[in-house]
């Protein structure tokens, strides 16, 4: 495996009783890049997704992160490796402000997050992190604010510091901007391309339009099968990825530049 290459998967395979839902993914995510990966509902990309993480075990193949064959670890182990999924699911603390969440996730990141006993003044060592964190997805000034009272995208973005406080060195973004509107939909991708400065992304994303503008490379899933990898404008005249969406209301595969 390259030095470039961060993430690689070998005839990765997951089977449900006699239903595969990842077929043979042979995948190489490239160190510093952000990689995307598409395709038709029911592709198999959160399975595969989950294999990355250890919820699920592969029936067959193999995962090697910065070298090393991490197939058989339990997810704890993985993520301190420095995989660390975000998004799909709302995982912030609704009746927190939005700076104690990212303090929690920073806690986290210490080992600390359970001695609730200590004085909260031994907490404000990390109150210059979590700022930081927050002025990074354009948060600070709604420091305070209880995170229930946030608007979506504002929300999706706190899962974003909350994310990075835990110093991913590959971050696994599953849906980034599913249920968004337009304004919000353009704040997160912007985001997403500030905060991949420095680190490399793998995300699950089904608007074209936010593939095409940040994406490095994109992997196209069917029926848990790779149809197509490559750069956006390779992948997108791929007669077979076409095909692939016909039908689907979410393609842009023509209007995405």
């Amino acid at each position: 495996m390259s030095a470039e290459c961060i993430l690689e998967t070998q005839s990765l395979s997951k089977e449900f009783k006699g239903f595969v839902a990842v077929n043979q993914v042979d995948m190489k995510v490239q160190r510093g890049h952000i990689h995307a990966i598409i395709g038709p509902n029911g592709a198999g990309k959160t399975t595969f997704f989950n294999l990355l993480t250890k919820f699920l075990p592969p029936s067959s193949g193999s995962i090697r992160f910065n070298g090393v064959d991490i197939t058989h670890e339990k997810p704890a182990q993985t993520a301190r490796r420095g995989i660390v999924r975000s998004f799909q699911i709302s995982a912030v603390f609704p009746h927190m402000t939005v700076l104690e969440n990212v303090r929690a996730a920073l806690q986290r990141n210490l080992g600390t997050s359970f001695h609730f006993w200590k004085a909260e003044r031994t907490l404000h060592p990390l109150h210059e992190r979590a700022r930081e964190l927050l002025a990074a997805v354009d948060l600070q000034d709604f420091a305070e604010e209880l995170t229930v009272n946030l608007p979506y995208g504002r929300k999706r973005a706190l899962e974003l510091a909350t994310t990075l406080a835990l110093e991913p060195e590959l971050m696994l973004l599953d849906e980034p901007t599913q249920g968004m509107g337009h304004e919000d939909v353009d704040r997160v991708t912007q985001l997403i391309k500030k905060v991949s400065a420095g680190r490399t992304i793998l995300m699950v994303e089904h608007n074209m339009n936010v593939v095409a503008s940040i994406a490095d490379r994109i992997t196209v899933l069917q029926r848990g099968a790779i149809i197509a990898d490559g750069p956006y404008a390779e992948v997108s005249s791929n007669p077979q990825v076409i095909e692939a969406y016909m039908g689907s209301v979410d393609t842009g595969l023509e209007g995405a530049h």
